[in-house]
Formats: structure tokens, C-alpha cells, sequence
């Protein structure tokens, strides 16, 4: 049986105002940074956000796999693609969504300041005080543990939730009532419909053989 977790959806509208509070809280502090990395894959459209608010130009990133999908935590955090210029000298400040175990932030931040920058500072969405590692900044800390599921991983998450299930449910009005009850979300009746009939689609090109049944039948 899947194992159940409170879990919480996060909207557009959300995460840009938390994205919006992070670089208030940036901008009372004198560190300005020249260079903003993204940890990808969740920190890639909040560290578009920041350079927005805070005018930064340049971009880049590095890529951390530390998550499955529907929350399956590997055993370690490893830099699956690492940086392709030379940020030596150069004031940084690492994005990324949330700090969960801290695992991610802590790989990215030993990583990086092997490359010589003038300093790293690290930043988040959303602060998790369950987390081994803290955040130079956050634009929100979160207390009571839950899985945070974003509108840039909604598909891939709630799609691993429903493979997971067992049994497994035999429509999505079902799986919705499954969600409720074994993670107390509601997502979008159309989300789930399109999730619905994107997994039908891969059942059927793989003539049903494999681990990608999310449905019953």
C-alpha cells in the first residue's frame, strides 16, 4: 500500500508572491548578487523570477537529482550536471524551490564554493524547518512538515501518486477521491482528467507491459 502524507498544491499566483517576499528580504540585506544559479530542476522558474525582480541578467544552473516522482527520495543527492562557465570571483546566489532534507542546497553549496566565487549565499521559496540546512533567505518557513507539490511538477508528482496506489483506482473521479483521503489535495478536476489521459496514452503505446499503469482494467 502507498504510504500516505499530508501534502499541500502550490498555484502560480502563489509561488510568484512567496518568490516576490524571498527578494524583499534579499533586498534589505547588502549582498547583491552577479550571478544566480538555478538547482534544477525545481529551482529553475523561481530563479527566473528573482533575476526579474532583482534585475539580474545572468543565469545559469546546475542540476541536483535528489527526487523521484511522487515524493520517492533516492539515498543521495548527486550533481548530475554541473556548472559550464567560470564563476570565480563572482558573488553567487543559489535558487532553488524548497529545502526538504536540506541535502540539495548543502551538495550545490559544497559544489560551488569549490569553484572560487567571492560568496555564495543560498535562497528559497519556501523553508522547511525539518530541513538539516538552513537558507540564507526563504520567502516563507514552514513549520508542520507537508509535501509541496508546485504547478511546474504537479503532473509529474500526482502521476507518481496514482501509480502508487493499490489498488488501483479505475477513473480519475476515483483518483481524486483517493487524493483527498491518502493526501488531502483536490487538484483541478481539468489536471487530473489531462493526467487521466496522458497515462492512457502511454498504456496503450506500450501495450500495457511495464510499470506506467496508473489505472486498473
Amino acid at each position: 500500500m502507498a504510504k500516505r502524507f499530508k501534502c499541500e498544491l502550490i498555484s502560480w499566483a502563489r509561488t510568484y508572491e512567496l518568490t516576490r517576499r524571498l527578494c524583499l528580504r534579499i533586498l534589505k540585506t547588502a549582498f547583491r548578487p552577479d550571478l544566480v544559479v538555478a538547482i534544477g530542476r525545481g529551482g529553475y522558474v523561481p530563479a527566473r523570477i528573482v533575476c526579474d525582480f532583482l534585475e539580474i541578467t545572468d543565469l545559469t544552473a546546475i542540476k541536483i537529482e535528489h527526487w523521484g516522482m511522487g515524493a520517492q527520495k533516492h539515498d543521495a543527492a548527486l550533481l548530475r550536471f554541473p556548472l559550464n562557465i567560470d564563476v570565480s570571483g563572482q558573488k553567487i546566489l543559489v535558487v532553488d524551490d524548497v529545502t526538504d532534507t536540506g541535502d540539495t542546497l548543502q551538495t550545490a553549496l559544497t559544489y560551488l564554493l569549490q569553484q572560487h566565487p567571492d560568496e555564495v549565499r543560498t535562497a528559497v521559496i519556501q523553508h522547511k524547518t525539518t530541513s538539516r540546512f538552513m537558507p540564507d533567505y526563504y520567502g516563507q518557513r514552514i513549520v508542520k512538515w507537508r509535501w509541496i507539490i508546485y504547478p511546474w511538477a504537479a503532473v509529474e508528482d500526482l502521476t507518481g501518486f496514482l501509480r502508487q496506489m493499490d489498488p488501483a483506482p479505475h477513473s480519475s473521479d476515483e483518483a481524486a477521491k483517493r487524493l483527498v483521503a491518502d493526501y488531502g489535495i483536490q487538484p483541478p478536476q481539468r489536471l487530473l482528467e489531462y493526467i487521466w489521459l496522458l497515462n492512457e496514452g502511454r498504456n496503450h503505446y506500450s501495450k500495457n507491459k511495464g510499470s506506467n499503469r496508473i489505472y486498473a482494467g
